[in-house]
């Protein structure tokens, strides 16, 4: 007999009543016992009076269950000398199941206990079916041991009983066993066990209970039958599930409810409406059930019309007012987007249970109203509705869509007061919320709590690293996870796009290769995410192979090629590009002109930008935004028409921000018209005062105009404001392991070798008369060279050079801005040592290769 999982501690009520110091007999207490003797019939009465002298307790035992006097039986029963016969003892086990009476049943079963060595087949299979219904299967499974004869019965309730608590793999060890022990399996044998094998699930286990149906001779009843259809929809098999319903000579609604559901719940929406409404043509009238799946399903179509065709044929069959049926409408709507008619529903519902509140509030967050359904979950607080797993992990989700990282703290506290840490649908929003609101920490503390982890899970805590800018522990997490539990599309997404922002192309591959393994390379966002990775670490061939080789492509497959043609300073091809997209009848959107009036901006093509630019409004109805904007005003800036991007600015339909107003400070800077400049840099610094760009360019401006006073006064402010100092980063990949190299870091353990290499750079270009670039005074060059640049990538580079061999090509990711300086080293270490060098910082990618970077040094030297 299989043991349980967890064995929970013997309750003291079947211990013998003498081992705990009380007193067999437990009389009732004061007047209210009295009152309920005198309403017993006189021989009632008179027998419960006299226990100790009655010639025939077990008769008068059976006499006051029947009348249903439960306590003075149980108090008779206690009070007795001698224990009543099996008759006796049965009466009170179905007395206390039929009223529910667990407390009673218990210390019933405890008197037994303590006078039975072991129970006869009828006793035994009382207590039985009476400790199976108050769920107490520990207690079940110590009688089932105590009777050395079982019947079919016996076996029934033990497997019934398990399969209900939870305990599936049990209840399919038990039925086993029961087999073995050469017992017949009757028509409740079948259901229950199927159920077990439908919960697991255990698709060969239910094979082989499907043989033991036809061995049996159960193949034509119609309980037996619904329960084999609905373990093969539960495990997957709808193909084997359909069969069973085809064969049946005889069916109920719940044949057709089963079958209906079986192609619900495996995707098949379409097989399961034309199922029903073959129901409806052989005129067999759908119930509650039948409608209220059928009405959920539709809401999946997208058929407006036939949803509401299902709303009207409820009403007609009386189910709208009908509580599970309102929250079907409920979801129905909210899987269309019709928020408006969903609450319309719920408003009108004059019963509302925690599902109801629930449907909402997943409704509103799903349809992009997290507020709406932070608003609902707060009603739902006001009207003392507990709220269940699903409510929490609904409001939870709505939390991380707002940041709403305070009611999302709350709603952790009340998960754990409510015991609903070990649902993984909790855990694994509370991750994404807390990676959602900067709290990753937190998130970690939540992920190594939980009991059990999905994949959803994993791929949350990896998303939420990325999301951080914590992308080597996400790598980290995702070689972790690849022992325990195979990713979906949403993990290699994310792990590709920790690959991108760290310039890990080695590792990208590998996780490309994963990718191809699992046979899922054209899933969902996967291909552009490949396509991404290339483009961002350098590889345009591989990139424009991923590309080609995706047949499907939408406008970010698109958009993605164009950036990256973009950050490539290929402008031209840019623009190629969009044509050809355009031709074969691809629509760009919003992110395309973005990228396309960027091209246009580093490429001086002012003629091509404004007919973007008016094109987006003429040709393609998309409104400009502020970043369509920010790039017209960077377009008009850096060619010097800087009146022409101020007036633009004033004529804009929107209220300017940073970036636009940034923009214009960029060309004042370039072109050194500082009174412009000056009034540029008072709107930015307004709006963002605490960013070190904004100041560093209104320093430049400084500089290049040789105004040092007010420079002085820029970086003391910055150094009251704590400005004046972000470390920069760099990444660089060797060998498949990625080496962050920090601003004036001396600790990685070759940084002699890495410093001895650069001075041999800075000797043989000072040599060859091309000193890197100095700025205009020392104020300045502590400015620029280590707050902007870091010149980290410095050290990255000639990590790569020590490392790799030649001919090589290194590949370094920054977190900052290229300088001068370092972009004229490394433009020298690209002619000198013959290798391409690709430098993706915030801004472009640089190329370096035999001496010249593919920028074409705008803005640079």
């Amino acid at each position: 007999m299989p043991p349980l999982t967890t064995k929970p501690a013997l309750n003291p009520v079947l211990l013998p009543l003498a081992s705990l110091g009380l007193p067999r007999a437990l009389p009732p207490i004061g007047l209210h016992a009295e009152k309920r003797l005198r309403r017993l019939s006189s021989a009632a009465v008179s027998a419960a009076a006299s226990t100790s002298s009655s010639a025939d307790p077990s008769a008068e035992l059976r006499a006051l269950c029947s009348h249903g006097q439960l306590a003075q039986a149980l108090w008779l029963l206690e009070s007795s000398a001698e224990p009543p016969d099996e008759d006796a003892y049965v009466a009170l086990f179905r007395l206390c199941e039929w009223r529910r009476a667990v407390e009673p049943g218990l210390r019933a079963c405890a008197h037994a206990d303590d006078r039975h060595a072991w129970f006869g087949l009828r006793l035994g299979n009382a207590m039985l079916s009476m400790l199976v219904r108050f769920g107490e299967t520990w207690h079940a499974w110590r009688v089932f041991a105590k009777m050395p004869e079982r019947d079919v019965f016996s076996w029934n309730v033990m497997v019934g009983g398990y399969g209900k608590a939870g305990l599936l793999e049990e209840a399919l060890d038990l039925y086993h066993r029961m087999m073995w022990a050469g017992v017949r399996p009757d028509v409740y044998t079948f259901p229950c066990v199927l159920r077990s094998c439908g919960g697991v699930p255990d698709w060969r286990m239910g094979r082989e209970v499907h043989a033991h149906v036809l061995r049996f001779g159960f193949a034509e009843e119609v309980d037996v039958l619904n329960a084999l259809m609905t373990m093969y929809a539960k495990c997957g098999d709808v193909v084997a599930a359909r069969k069973v319903f085809d064969s049946m000579a005889v069916m109920d609604c719940i044949s057709w409810n089963a079958m209906i559901a079986g192609h619900f719940e495996n995707g098949e929406c379409n097989a399961g409406l034309e199922l029903f409404l073959t129901m409806l043509q052989d005129e067999v009238q759908p119930n509650l059930m039948t409608i209220t799946s059928v009405t959920v399903a539709s809401g999946l179509l997208s058929d407006i019309t036939f949803a509401k065709e299902m709303h009207g044929l409820a009403v007609k069959r009386g189910f709208a007012t009908d509580v599970a049926f309102c929250n079907s409408l409920i979801q129905m709507y909210a899987s269309l987007g019709m928020m408006g008619q969903a609450r319309t529903v719920f408003s009108r519902m004059d019963t509302r249970d925690a599902m109801s509140w629930t449907a909402m509030i997943s409704g509103y967050e799903k349809n992009g109203f997290p507020d709406k359904a932070l608003e609902v979950y707060a009603l739902m607080e006001v009207n003392n509705v507990s709220p269940d797993d699903i409510t929490i992990a609904s409001a939870l989700a709505a939390c991380a869509c707002l940041g709403s990282l305070d009611v999302g703290v709350k709603l952790h506290e009340l998960a754990e007061s409510k015991g609903f840490m070990s649902y993984v649908v909790v855990t694994n929003a509370l991750l994404e919320m807390y990676a959602k609101s900067k709290r990753i920490d937190k998130a970690i503390e939540v992920f190594k709590c939980m009991p059990e982890k999905d994949v959803v899970s994993w791929s949350s805590m990896i998303a939420g690293f990325c999301f951080n800018h914590r992308n080597f522990e996400a790598l980290y997490y995702f070689r972790h996870m690849l022992a325990d539990v195979k990713p979906n599309s949403v993990t290699f997404i994310a792990a590709l796009a920790a690959c991108a922002a760290t310039g890990a192309l080695r590792s990208g591959k590998e996780v490309h290769a994963h990718v191809l393994r699992c046979g899922i390379a054209y899933e969902g966002y996967l291909p552009n995410a490949l396509i991404d990775l290339y483009v961002k670490c350098g590889q345009t061939g591989y990139a424009w192979a991923q590309f080609c080789a995706h047949g499907a492509k939408d406008v970010v497959s698109w958009n993605i090629m164009i950036a990256g043609f973009v950050a490539h300073g290929n402008g031209e091809t840019a623009l190629s590009f969009f044509n050809q997209m355009v031709k074969i009848g691809e629509c760009p959107d919003e992110v395309t002109f973005v990228a396309l009036l960027c091209a246009c901006s580093r490429g001086g093509m002012v003629s091509e930008g404004w007919e973007l630019f008016h094109s987006m409004t003429d040709k393609y109805s998309i409104v400009p935004n502020l970043k369509h904007y920010a790039c017209m005003v960077d377009l008009l800036s850096r060619v010097g028409q800087l009146t022409e991007a101020y007036n633009f600015i004033n004529e804009m339909p929107i209220t300017p921000d940073a970036a636009v107003w940034g923009a214009l400070l960029n060309g004042c800077r370039i072109h050194r018209h500082v009174e412009l400049g000056e009034l540029a840099a008072k709107y930015v610094l307004e709006l963002e005062p605490n960013d070190a760009g904004y100041h560093v360019l209104l320093c430049d401006l400084y500089a290049d105009a040789g105004i040092w006073d007010k420079l002085a006064r820029v970086r003391k402010t910055m150094r009251e404001k704590g400005l004046d100092h972000d470390s920069g980063c760099s990444w660089v990949e060797v060998k498949g392991v990625v080496h962050a190299f920090l601003t004036d870091d001396e600790s990685h353990p070759q940084i002699r070798e890495i410093n001895t290499v650069l001075e041999g750079i800075y000797e043989r270009m000072k040599a060859s008369g091309c000193a890197p670039v100095e700025s205009h005074s020392p104020e300045d060059k502590v400015l620029k060279d280590d707050i902007f640049c870091g010149h980290s990538e410095r050290l990255a580079v000639a990590f790569g050079l020590i490392n790799t061999t030649p001919g090589t090509s290194i590949s370094v990711t920054k977190n900052q801005y290229t300088c001068q300086s370092c972009h004229r080293i490394l433009k020298m270490i690209s002619y000198i040592v013959r290798r391409d060098i690709i430098v993706r910082d915030s801004k472009q990618v640089h190329h370096f290769k035999d001496g010249s970077c593919s920028c074409g040094d705008e803005g640079l030297g």
